[in-house]
Order: structure tokens, then C-alpha cells, then sequence
């Protein structure tokens, strides 16, 4: 007995079910074969060396910028820079009348030389004739001592009269009141005598008088209290120099750095001790190496950057303070990196981008993890494969629409970067 058709063994209602079934995929089927696939520009995922760095705009700036001034009011008499002069530290900036300060420097000076002589005597003339005065006046006092006695015996005898008892008084004392005076006097020589104190204060006084002027003196001869180089030159000979008012503006020409302002954006990636290169716009065929030295820990709310410092190990000649220029910061490297255009890339800046990626000619929302960011390229760590195909944010191309890629462009590969 012949096996029944399929068709036959279904009930009436399954036939009708099934062949509807079959007649809306007859339909999709031949509305996808009338539908012409798009034809769309799309670029190719490719493998390449990537550096990822950030480039800021900033100026060059001196450690250390001093204005230069008076400490007392007095005529200029000699200026010996000018503006863009290089000066060593201790170098003569500018000369002030002094005469009146150098006629008082060599009277602290004779003072001075007085004080000392003063001393010397004390320890030369005066000690050793305290002390013979004090040895004649303790013989004086036993000589009056003697004769005191030999008067009172004889007055006692009745050979001498009262009187001279008195007189042999009178002399004893007035012995042995010299005596007292002669060893104040030797007393006053000794090492911690009143003389010898007070020619000593009167040395110290002395000396302090000829600093103080010494003082005076080198304030009138203004000096470059580091190597720098000269800004600006507000003074001419001739002029009143006067306490406040700035005479020449000096920066330090050691130790060059260069201040700049990044988008806050990059903070994560600052780090001290990345290597930069710059460029001054005046010299812009010269970049010179730099290195990222401080961030700050302060975000400007303004301007929505960060303030970041950079080293300039070796400075190039022409480099002068306030100079723009534009600094690029290494801040990742990776060799042989799956890179995609950046322009295929939707959502790049948010926790979930993704890419339209063709998949058997039709594009696919395809999620991806990114790494590095290059010019124009950027690091795809999962989500896409070599020789992949991405449809460009550019393209009028959606999601599930059959695409007919028109060409695989290049990867615009190099360049200075992530930009400000």
C-alpha cells in the first residue's frame, strides 16, 4: 500500500497554516531580491604600529623673574646691561652715587683703627702701669704703717709730740686710700676689667659701624642675584633710583620650562616623566625634547583644563621666555595594534561604542572595546578582526541595510596626535 503524501496525512487547517507560512516567505524572499544593496564607502580594519599622544598649546616660562631695584633713594650713575643681555650671577646690573656712603665707610673705618689701638694700650701701657702703681702704693702703705707705729711708740715715750702722731696718721691714710685706688685701677686691666669690657664693647661697636656702612655701600652697586637674562630696562644714568620702583625686570636663563594647558579630559593619562616634543611657533623647523615634570592638582572649572609643567633638558638657543609654542606628549605605544578609522566608530566617548561592520553584506551593529587613540585611528581591543569592514559614520548607510562596499580606504595612519 503506497505510503500517503505529506500533505494529504495533514488535517485541512494545518494545510491552510503551512501554506501561508510559505507564501510571507515567498514574499520577504522576493521583496530582499527586488531591494538593490546600498552602495557605501567603508574602510578596512588593519593591523599597524599606534602611538597615542596629546598635544597642547603653552609658552615657555622662566623659573624665576625678579624686579630689580633700590633699597635707597640715590642718582644712577651707570646702567651696564640693556634689554636681551645674558648675566652671570654677581654681575654688576647698575652703579649708584656712593660718595657720601664711601666718606662714611672710611669714618666707621677710623673708628675702627682707633678701637683697636685703645685695646692694644690697655694690654701694652695701661695694664703694666696699673700694676707698678700698685706695687708702689701697698710699699707706700707699709711705709705709713711703720712710721705709724714708730710715732705711737715715741709719742707714748714723750719723745714726739701729739701732733706728730696725727701727721703719721694722716699719711697711713691716705696710704692705704691709694691703695685702694691703685688696685681698683689694676683690677680694671684684668681680663674681665671694667677697661678692658668697655674697649672691647667700643671695638665691637666700632666694627659694627664699618659693616653697617660696608652695607650702605654695596647697596649703591646693584647686582644680578642670579644668571639671567634682561627683560625690560626701566632706568637710564641720570635718573633718581627711589625705594619701590622697579629698575630692570631679570628671568632665570637656567632651568627653562614650559607651561601649558591640557583638556581635562586627558588626566587619566598625565603622568611625570612622560616624554614630549615641542615646537615654537616662531622656530617651527626645530622641535626640541621635553618631559613632562608636574600636573596640577587643580582643574581649572573655566576652561575645563589642566595646568601641566614640563622640563626642557637641554634648551635650544633661540628659546626665549613667553615664546608659544605646541608641545606633544607620548602617553601609549603599541606595536602591531588592531586599528579601525576613528570615523567608523559610533559612541566613541561613551561606555558603549560600536561600529556598523558588513556580515555577509549586510551591516551589523557590532559592540567594541577601544584602547589607544592615534590620528584619526583608533585601538579596537575586541569586537573586531583583521580585514573586517566598517561603514563610516559618514555613509547614509543603517543598521541591517545590505551594503555594496565601494572601496577600503587607507587608515590615515600617523600624524601628531589626539589634538588640544
Amino acid at each position: 500500500m503506497p505510503a500517503p503524501h505529506f500533505l494529504t496525512a495533514l488535517s485541512p487547517r494545518n494545510r491552510w497554516l503551512l501554506g501561508g507560512v510559505l507564501l510571507i516567505g515567498l514574499v520577504l524572499a522576493a521583496t530582499l531580491l527586488r531591494t538593490p544593496a546600498k552602495t557605501a564607502q567603508v574602510v578596512q580594519v588593519a593591523r599597524t604600529d599606534l602611538t597615542q599622544t596629546v598635544v597642547a598649546t603653552g609658552r615657555v616660562n622662566a623659573p624665576v623673574r625678579l624686579d630689580i631695584g633700590s633699597e635707597v633713594t640715590a642718582t644712577v650713575l651707570a646702567v651696564s646691561v640693556r634689554e636681551g643681555d645674558t648675566v652671570p650671577a654677581g654681575a654688576l646690573l647698575m652703579q649708584l652715587s656712593d660718595a657720601e656712603a664711601r666718606a662714611t665707610l672710611a669714618q666707621a673705618q677710623a673708628t675702627l683703627a682707633e678701637a683697636r689701638a685703645r685695646q692694644g694700650q690697655l694690654s701694652t701701657v695701661a695694664a703694666p702701669v696699673a700694676n707698678a702703681s700698685l706695687a708702689q702704693a701697698e710699699a707706700n702703705l707699709r711705709n705709713a704703717e711703720a712710721e705709724h707705729r714708730r710715732a705711737t711708740e715715741l709719742v707714748a715715750q714723750g719723745f714726739y709730740s701729739r701732733q706728730k702722731l696725727d701727721d703719721a696718721r694722716r699719711v697711713l691714710d691716705t696710704a692705704r686710700s691709694a691703695l685702694a685706688a691703685a688696685r681698683s685701677q689694676a683690677q680694671a686691666q684684668l681680663p674681665h676689667g671694667a677697661e678692658v669690657v668697655l674697649a672691647a664693647t667700643r671695638l665691637a661697636q666700632a666694627q659694627a659701624a664699618v659693616e653697617a656702612a660696608q652695607a650702605r655701600l654695596q647697596r649703591l652697586s646693584i647686582t644680578s642675584p642670579i644668571a639671567a637674562q634682561v627683560l625690560a630696562r626701566h632706568v637710564e644714568p641720570g635718573s633718581l633710583a627711589q625705594p619701590g620702583k622697579v629698575l630692570l625686570s631679570l628671568a632665570s636663563s637656567e632651568g627653562l620650562r614650559l607651561d601649558a594647558a591640557v583638556d581635562e579630559k586627558h588626566l587619566a593619562l598625565m603622568a611625570p616623566g612622560l616624554a614630549a616634543r615641542a615646537v615654537a611657533d616662531a622656530y617651527p623647523g626645530q622641535g626640541f625634547d621635553a618631559a613632562l615634570q608636574w600636573v596640577s592638582p587643580a582643574v581649572d572649572p573655566a576652561r575645563g583644563t589642566v595646568d601641566v609643567r614640563l622640563s626642557v633638558p637641554q634648551p635650544p638657543a633661540f628659546l626665549r621666555p613667553d615664546m608659544t609654542v605646541s608641545v606633544e606628549m607620548t602617553v601609549g605605544q603599541q606595536a602591531n595594534a588592531l586599528v579601525v578609522d576613528a570615523g567608523a566608530v559610533r559612541g566613541m566617548d561613551t561606555p558603549t561604542p560600536w561600529a556598523l561592520v558588513l556580515k555577509d553584506g549586510v551591516a551589523t551593529r557590532t559592540p567594541l572595546q577601544l584602547g589607544l587613540r592615534g590620528t584619526g585611528v583608533v585601538e579596537v581591543t575586541s569586537g573586531l578582526t583583521e580585514g573586517d569592514l566598517a561603514v563610516p559614520a559618514t555613509e547614509k548607510v543603517a543598521e541591517g541595510d545590505r551594503v555594496k562596499p565601494a572601496s577600503a580606504g587607507p587608515l590615515p595612519l600617523g600624524g601628531m596626535g589626539m589634538g588640544r
